[in-house]
């Protein structure tokens, strides 16, 4: 298609801003911090920091890796060695894990997989999320539902199991009726259902607003999506809306950005040999799609917090980095598949 992000071709814009890009990468951490209540419910988020050390000796080698450049990323023949994999990462508890943000200067490598066999399948297709290692642990599960007027996806951390009511589910995306606005829930219960506190309720983890385009078929998408920001010890800072106008999306709409960040994809380069809009997805791409983007902060657009893309006909890789967790990722992730885009 000609809106194809291509692979990675090299852009020159990258060369020049490699020392610029060390110096910031330092703390790309305050980007996101946006104060926050110290959160009330100590859950067992405090496992976190032996995380780090584990992963702090794989991180000299990543960025390297990541640069290495190899080949045009158009030979899809051996997509194993060209692309390189996830750093050991352990996941001890899933659920835990799955909502958890990335440890910060470890990139997290997932391949997501489509099925679309069976009855319905070819409509309502199963997402699959695996770390990209050796390994292939299995993270998440994703599928539209049916009988819904908007899009509508769970996500559950068994493969098995993709109902509403079962323990396993772990958040949905919805959509709005254009299919352009997405709100990304974590498994808490609806505002209805509240407990005295509000403890109970679902958490916004993520919004994601896709740019109608008008143009229809010339040029790539754009996407803002938007998070809630981190609090001093980088955790989420929650966000639990009473009521439809409180969310993500009324907040950014209304530009009442308190403990919210608002980021966007980065804008790919027309490229007049390929005659496409590329990106340089540093070897993790290998086919051009309208559906390839990297996610970055407006502050710092060397530091990227997801990038999503096609290496072949039903499998992606998605790779996300501090401070977005599995769940904001792959529902991000999600959104981009759905058929309705009038963006297309």
């Amino acid at each position: 298609p000609p809106a194809a992000t291509g692979s990675d071709e090299e852009d020159d814009s990258d060369s020049s801003t490699k020392p610029i890009r060390s110096e910031k990468k330092k703390n790309p951490a305050s980007l996101f911090q946006t104060g926050g209540d110290p959160p009330k419910e100590k859950k067992t988020k405090k496992k976190a920091p032996p995380k780090a050390a584990e992963s702090e000796e794989e991180t000299p080698e990543t960025p390297q890796k990541n640069s290495n450049k190899k080949g045009k990323g158009k030979k899809s023949k051996k997509p194993k060695e060209e692309r390189p994999p996830s750093p050991v990462i352990e996941v001890d508890n899933l659920e835990e894990f799955v909502l958890r943000p990335a440890t910060q200067g470890v990139t997290v490598k997932c391949r997501v997989t489509r099925d679309k066999k069976g009855m319905d399948r070819g409509l309502y297709p199963t997402y699959y999320l695996h770390l990209d290692n050796e390994k292939k642990v299995f993270l998440l599960a994703g599928r539209k539902r049916k009988k819904s007027k908007t899009s509508n996806y769970l996500i559950s951390i068994d493969p098995t199991d993709l109902s509403r009511g079962g323990e396993n589910f772990i958040g949905k995306l919805r959509s709005n009726l254009m299919g352009t606005k997405f709100t990304v829930f974590d498994n808490g219960a609806n505002p209805d259902r509240a407990n005295a506190d509000w403890s109970n309720v679902r958490q916004e983890l993520s919004a994601v607003v896709y740019e109608t385009n008008v143009l229809g078929f010339k040029g790539p998408r754009k996407m803002t999506v938007i998070i809630p920001g981190m609090n001093a010890d980088n955790e989420r800072v929650p966000i639990r809306p009473r009521n439809d106008n409180d969310g993500l999306l009324m907040r950014w709409q209304n530009k009442n950005m308190d403990n919210v960040i608002e980021l966007h994809n980065k804008a790919p380069v027309w490229n007049d040999e390929t005659q496409s809009y590329v990106l340089n997805f540093h070897g993790r791409v290998t086919h051009a799609s309208v559906k390839n983007f990297q996610i970055v902060h407006g502050s710092d657009p060397d530091y990227i917090v997801m990038q999503f893309g096609r290496v072949a006909d039903d499998a992606f890789t998605m790779d996300y980095n501090y401070p977005l967790c599995a769940v904001q990722a792959f529902a991000i992730a999600l959104s981009s598949f759905d058929g309705k885009l009038a963006c297309e």
